[in-house]
């Protein structure tokens, strides 16, 4: 590699990180409905032309921008888990949903744009896949360890025959997991994820004033709703 073409790709990439940057300001003042990359060329000093060179369409820009913030939740939740004894399994669950949480409280608008309204006219490529499931990934390892050394609860009943197929999806992410456990984990996540969207979109506002507290309880109330025991 020559030192003009290793120049030409720093330069890209502090361009591209630069671009970025500012468009993550946008989705504060504009919302991700208003995300532009002409507006991004004006605050850079650039004709639009050139932006285009980086990005192509707006649509290129936001995928970026969604990736970036799955990756960077899903992120946070790795290193709570990893920050956590392996075989305390309640302490890696609230670990990652405090994880989540705390993500979401300081980069309210980068969760807005991966778990708010969707945007309109944006189809998600597959590209954001991968980074999407990171976070949910964390999850059913903690809940699939769990259940393999004996750390769940064996739910009573089964659910309703016509569930098994709905639980495909989930089996990849809990390996060996019985169903009932899956569907226990998986509202769970949704009273986790509905949590955090209540208390970052405002919902809690003038109700809820220690929602640190409230919200260590809540997980806590769903540890015991997936059925870990430890």
């Amino acid at each position: 590699m020559t030192a003009s073409r290793t120049a030409r790709e720093r330069v890209r990439a502090e361009l591209t990180r630069e671009i970025t940057d500012i468009a993550r300001r946008q989705l504060a003042t504009e919302g991700a409905g208003g995300l532009s990359l002409r507006a991004v060329a004006r605050e850079m000093g650039m004709v639009s032309s050139a932006v285009y060179r980086y990005f192509p369409s707006r649509d290129d820009l936001l995928t970026t921008l969604i990736i970036d913030g799955y990756d960077a939740l899903g992120a946070a939740v790795e290193e709570a888990d990893a920050a956590t004894p392996r075989d305390d399994y309640t302490g890696r669950w609230l670990a990652a949903c405090h994880a989540v949480r705390d993500w979401a409280v300081a980069h309210p608008h980068e969760y807005a744009l991966i778990y708010g309204s969707p945007v309109p006219g944006y189809q998600a490529p597959q590209d954001t896949i991968a980074a999407r499931v990171r976070d949910v990934t964390v999850l059913g390892r903690i809940v699939s360890d769990a259940w393999q050394a004996g750390a769940v609860r064996p739910p009573d009943g089964a659910p309703p025959a016509e569930l098994a197929a709905e639980a495909a999806g989930f089996r990849e992410l809990m390996p060996g997991v019985p169903d009932e456990v899956i569907w226990r984990s998986v509202t769970s996540w949704t009273a986790l994820y509905g949590w955090v969207s209540f208390e970052v979109f405002g919902q809690f506002n003038n109700s809820v004033r220690d929602r640190g507290a409230v919200f260590g309880h809540s997980m806590r109330v769903m540890a015991r709703t997936i059925g870990l025991v430890q």
